[in-house]
């Protein structure tokens, strides 16, 4: 492991700054819900790097890094993580410099030179996974088989995910009035990049969201609610780690491969592209800004290449 050569007293923040005033923490509210533990965690992780375990994203004074710690914190990272887990935390600690910045915390040349780093390379390999049609029934069958209003909502969480491909940030966010039973439409309203969109589920996933509104009833409110231990519906938004955390336990009881709520996404791209659907069109189902997006959610294996070449035909000579 590398040693940071500084005196790590020299980053603590001995006075707590407003967090209107607090440049992680005027970062971490500029991100979507979903995103902000993640990134939290990998800025407590680059604190404790640079201060030997002393602080957290908000005890450091980011505002006194400078290039000697940001180079060396990115080859501690590079050690300890696969390339793009060191890329994304190093991002988290670009943006919390610029905010420094931006709230006149940090000198423009000291910013610039804290930042000049060389570009991480990927290890080459993508992220994530596409679910097979045997995981996904797998994960429905358990929520089919639990008799409580939990499995009745979780079969509708997953159908959503699976069928529309929402990010989970926008399926917390669904109201019952953005659900058309009629046409199996859902309205997704201020997705990323504050965009709406109108996006369809397949009609055997109609079915699953319309019995859990039989068991949550027709009122106003969000679409997918907590439920207390009681079995008690509350008619209010859940948040995006409770989507983790529900495909968690739900994977662990199908002995579904371990995956994420992303997963689902790149599964809906996958599929509908190997459906022979036009990239467009799933570019505009997916809600991504433009195809090139789109084509690195494509997950489809080897089998797909093979069988597109079988197409090609040799004409007589």
């Amino acid at each position: 492991m590398l040693k940071l050569n500084h005196d790590p007293s020299e980053l603590v923040l001995f006075s707590p700054l407003p967090l209107t005033t607090h440049p992680a923490a005027v970062y971490l509210r500029s991100l979507r819900e979903g995103s902000r533990p993640t990134m939290e965690q990998s800025l407590n992780a680059i604190a404790s790097i640079l201060t030997s375990g002393q602080c957290d994203a908000y005890t450091l004074n980011w505002a006194n890094l400078r290039y000697q710690h940001t180079s060396a914190v990115q080859a501690v990272l590079l050690e300890k993580y696969a390339p793009l887990t060191a890329q994304k935390m190093m991002c988290a600690l670009r943006r919390v410099l610029k905010e420094a910045k931006k709230l006149g915390m940090m000198d423009a040349s000291d910013y610039e030179q804290a930042v000049e780093l060389p570009s991480i390379k990927g290890s080459g390999k993508i992220s994530g996974r596409a679910l097979s049609s045997a995981e996904i029934a797998a994960l429905i069958e358990v929520c089919n088989n639990d008799p409580t209003t939990q499995g009745v909502r979780d079969a509708a969480l997953i159908t959503i995910l699976r069928g529309a491909g929402l990010r989970r940030s926008e399926v917390v966010k669904l109201t019952s009035e953005d659900f058309n039973p009629e046409v199996g439409s859902l309205e997704v309203i201020m997705g990323k990049g504050g965009k709406d969109r109108t996006v369809y589920l397949p009609d055997e996933a109609i079915k699953f969201v319309k019995a859990w509104l039989d068991v949550r009833g027709r009122q106003p409110g969000a679409l997918l609610c907590p439920i207390r231990k009681g079995g008690e519906i509350q008619i209010r938004s859940m948040s995006a780690q409770s989507v983790l955390l529900i495909l968690q336990k739900r994977a662990a009881e199908s002995g579904v491969e371990s995956f994420s709520p992303h997963d689902f996404r790149r599964t809906f791209c996958s599929d509908l592209l190997d459906a022979g659907v036009d990239i467009v069109t799933v570019q505009k189902l997916a809600g991504h800004a433009s195809v090139v997006t789109t084509a690195k959610y494509d997950r489809r294996g080897e089998e797909t290449k093979r069988r597109a070449v079988q197409r090609l035909g040799f004409g007589r000579g």
